[in-house]
């Protein structure tokens, strides 16, 4: 019977013709099976072979063909496969050893271009040097990929990976050697790349990705700061009156607001709120200014932060202990009750910070106890509860009602990687006498800013939206004409914007900011202070799982907030419950933990019953 070699999918095929129509014949290969095969598609006839090893004899045969040599010998014209494998054997071929050659032709392009139907070309001598070349530069490059990929997989991080880690991480080029390596190494250990390089000790685990990450995407130009000139003290200010006092956390550096209280030979009282001063010390034009304009905040996460300010800008204005500090001052002069005020005036100064109190501290000393008795005790006492009464006042003008009392905040702090959570009651007399002051603050100095007719940054409430804009406006939810965040000037970079504006307000000066580049500042601001606060939130979460593998917290209460969602006693930790029942709002429940997936900041939870 008559057998034959075909082209089939690229790839050269035998077998025997069972039928011939038209132009078509109908091929049955050694295994079985049938395909109607073209005329054109045939390369040669032949018969008495036993085809099931007709082609691994071929391929035996071409093995030791050296298509160099092929090349050298076939000249420059056309061919067909068949008379060159004439010439190579010296010769009438046997059919294996005919395909044993048109299998050389066929598997080196480079040296051999196809013209046909099993005819062939040598290739330009300039073309076959350029594509010799070539790939012998892949087969380096593929060397070098896997070399730095077994490195890596024995833990090792080759140094050309470790000078891009983050370009790898989070904006590869996957054309490039190192990423080839790093996938190459992550696939074989059965990892994502993240892993892959944390177990080579690139990374020191998912709290080090993530920061990266961020870094990356916000922080483009690094985190850390140039050098910049020192602050210029303004010769200008006047005295305050009273020293101040502040009221922080422990670990605060960017100390930006404090108080003082100041008795009248008249009986009356006048409090003083002292914010800290940057923009009097560093002018527009100092490179101050345009890396605030360019960091837009201070960003702040469990166990670290990233400052918005120098350290050196941040120590000269900071209202630290024992130091004299330039300061933008809202004095509120009170009756001898303390319960109505009766003059509002602004001014910029020098302010002596006596003391700076710590918050810890003052929720044992200012409990509701205390403040209902009205004796507050230790340090400054009299003063605090000055102050209480008059945010009691401010709080009842403005229309605010009492919060609830088991409402809580957490403090997260990471000491040597172990990981605390502090609950703290929100709406406790001290955060109350904080936050009213600064409303206030806000909102004096923002409807000032407008009465004078200077453009400012204003937080606008209406409805369920809060935006940032230049147009005053009322913040319905305060329950305030007039909000323009500038109470956080070493923190906010819209605050201290709006404190150049103050300044230059009180000053009688032209502004600092014109009411295009506000606009344009506060775009950015929220676009900034959102990605900020994403970055917090992840974090959050990824210490509060943490948190559950140190305890071996295996199960614990919730509450449920809609659908699946719960929140978590005792941490800012909201999951999804599997097969949680359909439930109200507040539902008490108990979840089960399974496994924690730290990189994904993710964790199994499930509902475990009322």
């Amino acid at each position: 019977m008559k057998q034959v070699l075909f082209e089939e999918d690229g790839a050269f095929r035998v077998g025997t013709i069972l039928g011939e129509s038209g132009a078509s014949f109908q091929v049955e290969a050694a295994h079985g099976k049938r395909s109607k095969v073209k005329a054109a598609s045939i390369l040669m006839r032949f018969d008495g072979q036993s085809l099931t090893a007709f082609m691994p004899q071929a391929q035996k045969l071409a093995e030791p063909i050296d298509p160099q040599f092929l090349w050298e010998v076939c000249g420059t014209d056309e061919f067909g496969f068949d008379a060159l494998a004439r010439d190579y054997f010296g010769r009438a071929p046997s059919p294996q050893e005919a395909v044993a050659v048109a299998l050389a032709l066929h598997s080196h392009p480079m040296y051999f271009y196809k013209r046909g139907k099993g005819r062939y070309q040598g290739a330009p001598e300039t073309n076959l040097k350029a594509a010799l070349a070539g790939a012998e530069k892949k087969r380096r490059q593929q060397e070098q990929v896997d070399a730095w990929a077994a490195e890596l997989a024995a833990g090792r991080v080759p140094e050309p990976l470790a000078g891009r880690l983050d370009a790898l991480l989070f904006k590869p080029d996957k054309t490039s050697l190192e990423w080839r390596a790093l996938d190459a190494a992550a696939t074989a250990l059965g990892m994502t790349p993240q892993r892959a390089l944390a177990a080579a000790g690139a990374l020191s685990g998912p709290e080090d990705y993530f920061l990266r990450r961020f870094a990356f995407e916000l922080f483009p130009k690094g985190m850390g700061f140039p050098d910049i000139a020192p602050a210029a003290m303004p010769a200008d200010l006047p005295e305050a009156a009273t020293p101040a006092f502040s009221i922080d956390d422990a670990e605060t550096t960017e100390i930006d607001d404090a108080f003082s209280v100041q008795r009248l030979e008249d009986g009356r009282l006048r409090v003083g709120v002292h914010i800290a001063a940057p923009a009097l010390l560093f002018g527009r034009d100092h490179a101050v200014e345009a890396i605030a304009r360019e960091r837009l905040s201070t960003v702040y996460f469990p166990g670290g932060k990233i400052t918005m300010l120098p350290p050196g800008a941040v120590e000269a204005a900071t209202l630290a202990r024992s130091r004299r500090v330039a300061a933008a001052s809202l004095y509120l002069t009170l009756d001898a009750a303390g319960t109505q005020i009766l003059e509002s005036t602004s001014r910029l100064e020098w302010v002596a910070v006596a003391e700076n109190l710590r918050l810890a501290d003052l929720d044992t000393r200012m409990g509701d106890e205390a403040v209902a008795s009205g004796r507050i005790e230790g340090p400054h006492g009299e003063d605090l509860f000055v102050l209480w009464r008059l945010a009691r006042v401010l709080k009842s003008l403005r229309g605010a009602g009492e919060e609830r009392a088991d409402r809580l905040d957490y403090n997260i702090r990471v000491v040597d990687g172990r990981v605390s959570i502090d609950p703290r009651r929100r709406g406790s007399p001290v955060d109350t006498l904080v936050a009213e002051l600064m409303i206030h603050v806000n909102s004096a100095w923002g409807k000032l800013l407008a009465e004078r007719g200077f453009d400012a940054i204003y937080r606008n409430q209406k409805g369920a939206k809060t935006r940032m804009e230049v147009e005053p406006g009322a913040h319905e939810w305060l329950g305030v004409s007039h909000y323009a965040w500038a109470s956080s000037p070493l923190r906010r970079f819209s605050d201290l914007a709006n404190q150049r504006q103050l300044a230059a307000a009180l000053r009688g000066e032209e502004p600092a900011y014109s009411r295009e580049e506000l606009v344009q500042a506060a775009r950015d601001f929220e676009t900034a202070y959102e990605a900020y606060a994403e970055h917090q939130r992840l974090l959050e979460r990824y210490w509060c799982l943490k948190y559950l593998l140190q305890e071996g917290i295996e199960s614990a209460d919730a509450v449920v907030l809609r659908e699946e969602l719960v929140r978590i006693d005792g941490m800012p930790l909201v999951c999804r419950a599997i097969g949680l029942p359909a439930s109200p709002p507040g539902t008490r429940v108990r979840v089960s933990f399974g496994e924690v997936d730290l990189w994904e900041a993710a964790v199994l939870t499930r509902y475990a019953g009322k």
